[in-house]
């Protein structure tokens, strides 16, 4: 028999056994309860060097031994080698330490149930007898179905359940924005679009939490890429759309953000298009607008600013967004400006904008880990090199980055709310 728990792990050391894509997707649902995450393996997959690089988890690079499970209240072993997990295993029984044995279920003396997230709610199903990842999914996508549609019925009208009667034999490609990273910004018309899936080609960015709600038999396709690595090329990436499409399956590209906001989504509609293949794109919460409402910057503030600009820091700067800074007219937001924060601190400090302007580095927004450094646009460089700034991040560039800007001030002080209006009032 088996019996379903909720553990609290926040604060507490988990053991992951394993470098590979299997414990990457344990590691970031673990990181996501606030756990503390010790990886021990030898080598990382791109996903979990990234986890380690920007400091969600300790990494131990070397085989496993026992000792690493000093302290741990838990332990996911997943090396792919069934020895080696075994002998994990083995160790915790004998430490008395709950084990996940990712290699074969009954080996351990936990088991991770197919979960999904309803709001605040989360929804597991475990198997009680032998192991049964096909029935417990379809079980969880069976309810997590039913509870959608009870709760998002006065959303929308003429509910079809697509799971049971869409036809298979049509291929398609959905281009799903899956938001800055937080699984539950993700639109309820992702996630349906996410149920009907045969395959979900994939980034390193968004809620790749959302991947172990999938069916068993839903291929995962990674094309990931990182500053200055792209394994996958646009065009290769626009290619397995296609094919994957006219093989009759139904393909969710699943991206971080918006697909149309610095996405490259365009170019993936056009490469469908081109080929004949049904193309429809589902709009996602752009980490433009959610990293600084996460780190409580309002973009545009009556009072203050009114108008808001969005630029790729790849590109650098356009002379409107130069000017609007100078003048204070607008909010700058800058999206994968890390690498050339300096060049475009420098650059607007030449144009006129005001040293003191202020500036709003958000890391990794809407994650356990998410990071507010805050400069001026002089101290910016400086500021983000000591502090260790690294992407994913959203530069916020404007007098609503400054810190304290939502802070209730006395009535009577400089720039106060007028309480006679009420909308101002806090």
């Amino acid at each position: 028999m088996t019996t379903m728990l909720g553990l609290d792990l926040t604060g507490r050391r988990v053991l992951v056994v394993g470098g590979g894509p299997v414990a990457a997707r344990r590691v970031q649902a673990l990181v996501a309860d606030g756990a503390r995450v010790l990886v021990v393996a030898p080598a990382l997959c791109e996903p979990l060097r990234d986890a380690h690089r920007w400091g969600q988890v300790e990494w131990k690079s070397h085989e496993v031994r026992e000792q690493d499970l000093d302290d741990a209240w838990l332990v996911l072993t997943a090396t792919g080698d069934g020895a080696t997990d075994d002998q994990v295993a083995e160790w915790a029984a004998q430490r008395r330490v709950f084990c996940v044995h990712a290699g074969r279920v009954a080996g351990g003396t936990a088991r991770t149930p197919a979960t999904t997230s309803l709001g605040d709610v989360l929804v597991g199903v475990v198997s009680t007898g032998a192991p049964d990842p096909g029935r417990t999914a379809a079980v969880r996508d069976a309810l997590a179905e039913k509870v959608r549609d009870v709760l998002a019925d006065h959303l929308r009208e003429g509910h079809v359940d697509v799971r049971g009667r869409r036809a298979r034999d049509a291929g398609r490609v959905v281009l799903v924005g899956g938001g800055p990273g937080d699984v539950g910004l993700l639109t309820l018309a992702g996630r349906r679009a996410l149920a009907e899936a045969d395959v979900v080609v994939t980034d390193r960015l968004g809620p790749v939490e959302v991947l172990d709600e999938l069916a068993p038999d839903v291929e995962i396709i990674d094309v990931g890429k990182t500053p200055g690595h792209h394994p996958v090329p646009q065009h290769e990436i626009g290619r397995i759309l296609v094919e994957q499409a006219k093989r009759g399956r139904v393909v969710v590209r699943l991206k971080g953000g918006d697909p149309f906001v610095y996405g490259r989504g365009g170019e993936e509609v056009l490469a469908c298009r081109a080929a004949g293949v049904p193309v429809t794109v589902v709009p996602g919460v752009s980490s433009a607008l959610a990293a600084p409402a996460a780190a409580g910057i309002p973009l545009t503030h009556r009072g203050t600013v009114g108008a808001l600009h969005v630029m790729n820091g790849h590109d650098g700067w356009s002379q409107a967004a130069l000017v609007g800074l100078r003048d204070a007219t607008c909010t700058v937001v800058v999206l994968m400006g890390v690498s050339a924060l300096g060049e475009l601190a420098g650059r607007a400090l030449e144009f006129g904008v005001a040293p003191t302007t202020p500036v709003a580095v958000v890391e990794r927004a809407t994650t356990p880990t998410q990071r507010v450094t805050r400069a001026t646009l002089a101290t910016l460089e400086a500021t983000a090199l000591a502090e260790g700034v690294k992407a994913p991040a959203v530069l916020v560039l404007g007098e609503v980055a400054a810190e304290g800007l939502l802070e209730p001030r006395p009535v009577d002080s400089p720039g106060a709310p007028d309480l006679t209006d009420r909308t101002m009032a806090w």
